[in-house]
């Protein structure tokens, strides 16, 4: 049996792509799956992020797809490995990117008004416009760190996959994708989906990103089908078809039959996600181990 918190002191560690730290832990996590029997490949890839050198350098990546001997493949579970951080953490961003809409609404409507001849400015306006102006600022000056050992975001998420696997008869139809560079804008999903969207092809995609102790499960459905339902039930999870926030499953819903990303957490989750205070020592992995129980659930034949 895995000790998944010790495995997530190994894991749980400042992992920015290209990093030494990033190929450790991708090295640790072949050697998960193949100690659960599974044959791991290397899917080498190149893509380009705003995140990254201001999209002027290619960055480069590697995801792990893994599968057992003579097992059909009908789900997918899925994970990045990587992590990042930033001067702003989730929720900081999320208030910016608010500001930001509140500034382009103002906008907008001081065009309208401007059109139909009745443009009369007050205090009320520029008070959004500057609204709009800080959040803007605030996004600009948020580089790209290596400061967040990323437990949650996504450490548990590996967890949760490996959970799930564990949970189910090793002839399971599971295979498992551990993508890599999702921090820098979905890179290795998109990656996957551009040159080998075969795999996905009439499979589900079960994506883990971010399971918390903490909080409620949340099932961020990007193409619904059965599959995706009864994970939504097994694990509680309440459903929604949009959130603002950006995960692999956006990606993989476009090649795959069906794809939900599980979530677990909080306004507090928010937080402290991409931040240095998201570490292993603050996670039980209940979330996790309770998430990938029920997905398994959901996955065993009636």
């Amino acid at each position: 049996m895995t000790d998944y918190r010790a495995l997530l002191a190994v894991i749980a560690v400042p992992r920015l792509v290209g990093t030494a730290a990033h190929q450790r832990v991708r090295d640790r996590l072949k050697s998960e799956l193949v100690g659960r029997g599974f044959v791991v490949m290397e899917h080498r890839f190149s893509g380009r992020s705003l995140l990254y050198r201001f999209g002027r350098t290619p960055l480069d990546g590697i995801n792990l797809i893994a599968v057992r001997p003579r097992v059909r493949i009908r789900t997918w579970l899925t994970a990045h490995y990587d992590s990042k951080g930033q001067r702003l953490s989730m929720a900081s961003r999320l208030l910016a990117a608010g500001l930001v809409t509140l500034g382009a609404l103002e906008l907008a409507g001081v065009a309208l008004r401007g059109l139909l001849g009745m443009l009369n400015l007050g205090p009320a306006d520029a008070l959004l416009g500057l609204a709009g102006l800080v959040g803007a600022a605030l996004l600009a000056v948020n580089p790209v760190t290596d400061n967040s050992a990323g437990a949650v975001d996504n450490g548990s998420g590996v967890i949760a996959v490996l959970a799930t696997v564990d949970a189910l008869p090793p002839h399971a139809g599971v295979g498992v994708i551990f993508s890599d560079a999702e921090e820098y804008g979905l890179v290795g999903a998109r990656a996957i989906v551009r040159e080998r969207a075969n795999l996905l092809a009439d499979t589900a995609v079960l994506n883990f990103d971010g399971i918390d102790d903490r909080g409620g499960a949340v099932a961020f459905v990007h193409r619904p089908g059965p599959t995706v339902d009864a994970v939504t039930r097994a694990t509680d999870a309440r459903g929604w078809r949009r959130l603002p926030v950006l995960v692999d499953g956006i990606a993989f819903g476009a090649a795959a039959r069906e794809c939900v990303t599980i979530m677990r957490g909080d306004w507090s989750t928010t937080r402290i996600v991409h931040t240095s205070n998201d570490t292993a020592e603050r996670l039980t992995l209940e979330g996790a181990r309770q998430v990938g129980v029920g997905v398994a659930r959901a996955l065993q034949p009636a």
